[in-house]
């Protein structure tokens, strides 16, 4: 067995064949990102462009010079931050564990990041403060956002949720509107064709640079760090971005299907390959397929380890869906998450969805298909409110989850600037 696996071994010549194509003049793949480099200014023009927007006060006084409707929404969740009106990180295991808080020692080193998706619009996020505060709850430490970007930059809410993510002290993510839905592949419709869907969605021919392209514009423009990365293509891009200097960041997308712990060594071999002289990578999120199970996701974190990339990159695992269009329910993987969080660090919780005994319960159960709906739309059919009461659903339902970890002494990673 032993000869049959040194067959396994890279030859050193293959890295040289490989550096000689990054490297040749000729080399299309790479002229046309170095090109794209060129027409933001360079790398250090992209990055100092992008650290000016991202500053909490710079977006401030753009929300004003715009008259901006959501500041008086930042303005208030500043003022209760600042008077400590969320409930603390103690009096939240008092609250849940009783006199057990003050000997209960919780183990910080497998700390499970709070994630909640998708944050579509700025005034939800008031809302679910505001609940947050009423029912003494945990706020997520991690927004995922799928709205359209053009629209989103159009009403201000792009600079709204930067701002506001500033001011909890959580992370975030942005979808970028070049996405495999945007028409990219014009061979394909609707259900007609639903099947072309299965190997042809993503990011066909130039699509790659289009997103590329589109990343750099709100990296410099509105301080936007991480986006969704859903392509082979365009990781390799994101791998190759980082590794040109550009401080990018990027979560891999359930919908990429990374199913299995040889499609985990093929995505960390390759962010592994291309990463700074430092280790550091630009994928700093992995969210596996929901047909994983814990013994997937323990074999993908030996690889992590192996790769040198415990701490960069996070395993993002849904612990709730959608209640419709994506999954059969009912789905929930809390229990795995508290079996899992026991040995395998740096995983968040996502919350796609409530807990589906409370969808059920809903005339109008959250939807995956209603992610992308123009607002326009949204607000011609009266759902926003009902949209709205589906994400309140998901912050329950991150709730639980906190205090389940926390009854089983593992740390949760929350809103950092409220809790």
């Amino acid at each position: 067995m032993n000869n049959l696996r040194e067959k396994l071994k890279i030859n050193p010549k293959r890295f040289e064949e490989i550096n000689s194509f990054l490297m040749s003049p000729d080399n299309e793949l790479v002229n046309k990102l170095l090109a794209l480099i060129e027409k933001y200014g360079g790398i250090d023009e992209i990055n100092r462009k992008h650290d000016e927007a991202g500053k909490l006060e710079n977006l401030m006084v753009r929300l004003e010079e715009k008259k901006a409707p959501q500041l008086a929404g930042l303005k208030w969740l500043m003022e209760q931050r600042d008077k400590k009106a969320f409930i603390s990180k103690a009096d939240y295991l008092r609250k849940h564990l009783g006199d057990k808080a003050d000997t209960m020692v919780l183990d910080k080193s497998k700390a499970v990041t709070l994630e909640i998706s998708a944050l579509n619009f700025f005034p939800w996020l008031i809302t679910q403060a505001k609940m947050a505060i009423e029912k003494k709850q945990l706020m997520p430490g991690r927004f995922i956002r799928v709205r359209f970007m053009k629209e989103q930059e159009a009403d201000n809410d792009i600079l709204a949720v930067a701002a506001g993510m500033q001011i909890v002290g959580a992370s975030y993510v942005e979808t970028l509107d070049t996405k495999g839905t945007d028409g990219s592949n014009n061979m394909l419709g609707g259900p007609d064709t639903i099947t072309g869907y299965f190997g042809g969605i993503g990011s066909p021919n130039d699509y790659p640079y289009k997103w590329a392209d589109e990343y750099l514009y709100y990296y410099t423009n509105f301080g936007v760090t991480q986006v969704l990365n859903t392509n082979p293509g365009t990781v390799f891009l994101g791998y190759l971005l980082h590794k040109l200097g550009v401080n990018n960041e990027f979560k891999i997308s359930v919908f990429m299907g990374n199913d299995n712990p040889l499609a985990a060594f093929w995505t960390l071999m390759a962010a592994r390959l291309f990463s700074r002289d430092d280790g550091k990578t630009s994928l700093i999120g992995f969210n596996f397929s929901n047909s994983v199970n814990t013994d997937t996701i323990r074999a993908s974190n030996a690889i992590r380890k192996a790769m040198g990339l415990t701490e960069n990159v996070r395993f993002e695992h849904h612990i709730t869906e959608t209640y419709k269009s994506i999954v059969i329910q009912p789905y929930l993987r809390r229990d795995d998450l508290l079996d899992l969080a026991r040995d395998v660090p740096n995983i968040s919780a996502k919350h796609e969805g409530g807990d589906p005994d409370i969808e059920i319960t809903r005339e109008h159960p959250s939807n995956i298909l209603e992610y992308f709906m123009p607002k326009e739309e949204i607000i011609k059919q009266g759902m926003m409110e009902t949209l709205e009461l589906n994400y309140l659903d998901k912050q329950n339902a991150i709730d639980k989850t906190a205090t389940a970890l926390l009854q089983n002494g593992i740390d949760v990673i929350c809103a950092q600037n409220l809790h």
